[in-house]
C-alpha cells in the first residue's frame, strides 16, 4: 500500500522512540491513509488519501 497521500503529499517521517529508561531507537511515523474513491477532474478514481484530507473534503460538500 502506498504511504503517501495523493492530495496533500503527506508521507512517512522519521523520529526516535524513547523508553522509560531513555533508550533511543529509530522509528517511523506513518500517516493514516485509506484507499477511497475521489472525484478528480470530473472522473471518479480510487486514490490513497489521508484522514485529514477526507475530513476537509467532507466539510466542502
Amino acid at each position: 500500500m502506498s504511504r503517501v497521500c495523493s492530495i496533500c503529499g503527506k508521507g512517512s517521517s522519521a523520529g526516535n522512540s524513547r523508553s522509560h529508561a531513555l533508550n533511543i531507537t529509530k522509528r517511523v511515523y506513518r500517516p493514516n491513509i485509506h484507499k477511497t474513491k475521489v472525484e478528480i477532474d470530473g472522473q471518479v478514481k480510487t486514490a490513497y488519501v489521508c484522514t485529514k484530507c477526507m475530513k476537509g473534503s467532507k466539510k466542502d460538500m
